[in-house]
């Protein structure tokens, strides 16, 4: 049976557990996991007894704290950067009840996490899980503001990362221990990709390979194609099933995984097979003014746009990262994913 996205983070702590890795986990709802599916803490409704599985594999004596914090994210964030610095061996990770939380931690990631390398030469393998997505629930629970982490990446001090797979996560999550050396790490996470039915990684994908900072299109011809897409995130799922219902084989999707760091030779390398002059978007849910159009434009655009027609497709630049309504955000998806396929329905 393929694995979801939660069966392949638990699949990730165990095995790097029984590796003689230490794991500790905190956040505001962390031990069930704020969308109900990671359920890594047991509670006893009866006695209030907790029971912690991946605490009690077989002979593993590995520390496991996976603990439910505050919301007090300055505090708590400061606390686990701290942590990672003392225990360069373990998975440390800090997660937000919704990506949006982080600003109130800023500081934290301004200070520290994104530049104690350059002004200190202290390296951290902290993690920090942002869930991120744009599920029509409002400007607070929708962007983990992927925008201020894109603008503070400089010489290779953090790692951005928005993967779409369960495979993806289990293989980054390994990543980041089995290296040599120590970068934080920002993931952005999902919502509703966690029981989307789509989002499921086979057996064979955990065992061989490892993590893909570019998932390339595998199911249309490089050759035939008139578009590319070029996206990042839940987005990419919400293509792929208008252009099954448009069947729109002309038309091809290229992820990207690890937004920073990037080389431009990893990102030609994915566009290599495509003709000249075919149309290449960037594709995004965020207002223009957000999300990673910026950034690539920025560091990409002029290399790209010698190849390719490169334009943007978005939400319109806003003061907010999202409406607070959930019919306008409908209705606003709806025509962002109908631009990605303008002018070439049948």
């Amino acid at each position: 049976m393929p694995l979801d996205w939660a069966c392949a983070e638990a699949a990730a702590f165990a095995t790097l557990l029984s590796e003689g890795h230490p794991l500790r986990l905190s956040g505001q709802d962390c031990e069930r996991g704020t969308f109900s599916h990671r359920h890594a803490v047991l509670h006893d409704p009866k006695t209030g007894e907790t029971f912690t599985p991946l605490a009690n594999l077989a002979d593993v004596p590995t520390r496991v704290e996976i603990v439910n914090s505050p919301l007090s994210e300055a505090g708590v964030l400061g606390f686990e950067y701290g942590y990672s610095l003392d225990c360069p061996e373990g998975l440390t990770i800090w997660e937000a009840q919704f990506g949006d939380f982080w600003n109130v931690a800023q500081v934290i990631v301004d200070q520290f996490i994104a530049s104690a390398e350059d002004k200190w030469g202290r390296l951290s393998g902290l993690v920090m899980f942002l869930p991120h997505g744009f599920e029509g629930q409002g400007p607070e629970h929708c962007s983990a503001r992927l925008e201020r982490f894109l603008m503070m990446s400089a010489e290779y001090n953090i790692q951005v990362c928005q993967p779409t797979t369960p495979s993806q996560l289990f293989h980054l999550l390994r990543r980041q221990i089995k290296r040599a050396w120590r970068k934080p790490l920002v993931v952005l996470t999902p919502k509703s990709l966690l029981r989307h039915p789509m989002v499921v990684s086979p057996l064979e994908e955990f065992v061989a390979g490892g993590f893909l900072k570019v998932l390339p299109e595998t199911e249309t011809a490089a050759e035939d194609a008139r578009r590319i897409l070029m996206c990042s995130g839940k987005v990419y799922y919400d293509l792929l099933e208008l252009r099954q219902q448009y069947e729109l084989q002309q038309v091809s999707i290229i992820r990207l995984e690890q937004l920073y760091p990037l080389r431009e030779s990893e990102l030609l390398a994915a566009l290599a097979p495509y003709p000249d002059n075919c149309e290449l978007f960037w594709v995004q849910e965020e207002p223009k003014n957000m999300g990673a159009w910026q950034y690539i434009k920025y560091h990409f655009g002029d290399v790209l746009s010698s190849k390719f027609r490169l334009k943007c497709i978005s939400r319109t630049e806003s003061a907010s990262p999202s409406t607070g309504s959930l019919r306008a955000h409908k209705l606003e998806q709806a025509d962002l994913l109908e631009a990605a396929f303008e002018d070439l329905r049948r």
